[in-house]
């Protein structure tokens, strides 16, 4: 066999092994994605389409105000004010109580400081069903029953998991670095401010993606404490729009609200996730 042949074999076997890897792959894809490309189909579909077999995947005709109906039918846009009023926040809490935990627990020298950690992580081993009843006589004991408070408090005092991821990215920054700024006049804060930060954009990308994506689609909890429709969030929203559309049988109006809900946290995630995945693979949460 002569080099030209030897490079054209290999190049063929190449070619062949890429083309098998992606049709696997393009396969995989399109049969994890089937159940959503049938709900956005059937979100602009009339009813008589919804059931017709075989599916009929592109409508004839488009019905792009099956998305208006659903605002006529329940109040969606209170509903995702609430929603964003609640996740904003507990972003807002997370980022100011994780950050200064992790911080310490990272950068800082004291007594003791790595059994409160481990006391610190041990909480993630409790399931949240333990500590739902305690919280619940807690909050209708101080009058927080049936308002967001409860809803947003929580976050303000960190969570487990986002302190141990900050706090593995902050452990990597080298801490000569901290050393520097001392000299340079900075205190405890503001080395926190000045150098930790700033190199932890993907942490704290990675932190704002978590809470983003819990309480968006938190449902049991909004449901423990909110009763009244003027503080529901979009999950029970969705839950009360199954109920009234299950007896009539509107599905296509439940798959144009389901879209609505899903939309934000889909499109969150496009855009940051090279942000995301850079953010735990530097946090040691790889696979």
């Amino acid at each position: 066999m002569n080099v030209t042949s030897f490079w054209a074999s290999r190049r063929n076997r190449h070619f062949l092994s890429n083309f098998l890897v992606y049709f696997i792959l393009i396969t995989g894809s399109l049969v994890v994605l089937m159940p959503v490309i049938w709900q956005l189909s059937t979100s602009v579909k009339n009813l008589g389409q919804v059931f017709i077999y075989p599916p009929q995947w592109i409508p004839n005709p488009i019905k792009w105000e099956n998305y208006v109906k659903v605002f006529d039918l329940m109040p969606f846009g209170l509903f995702g004010f609430n929603t964003i009023f609640i996740t904003a926040f507990n972003i807002l809490g997370y980022m100011l109580s994780c950050t200064v935990v992790a911080y310490a627990f990272a950068r800082l020298r004291a007594r003791g400081k790595n059994l409160m950690f481990v006391l610190v992580l041990s909480t993630m081993m409790m399931p949240v069903q333990v500590v739902m009843i305690p919280q619940f006589v807690l909050f209708r004991s101080v009058g927080w029953i049936d308002s967001l408070k409860p809803m947003i408090v929580p976050s303000f005092f960190g969570n487990a998991f986002l302190i141990f991821l900050l706090r593995q990215f902050f452990s990597g920054i080298p801490k000569d670095l901290d050393d520097a700024a001392k000299i340079d006049g900075c205190g405890t804060l503001g080395i926190l401010w000045n150098v930790i930060l700033p190199l932890s954009k993907p942490a704290l990308a990675t932190v704002a993606i978590f809470g983003f994506l819990w309480h968006w689609n938190d449902f049991l909890f909004p449901l423990i404490f909110l009763s009244s429709e003027k503080n529901q969030t979009l999950q029970l929203g969705l839950a009360k729009f199954l109920q009234q559309v299950y007896g009539v049988g509107q599905w296509e109006l439940l798959m144009a609200a389901s879209t609505i809900v899903m939309l934000p946290p889909v499109l969150l995630f496009l855009f940051t996730q090279r942000y995301f995945l850079q953010g735990v693979t530097m946090t040691g949460l790889k696979g």
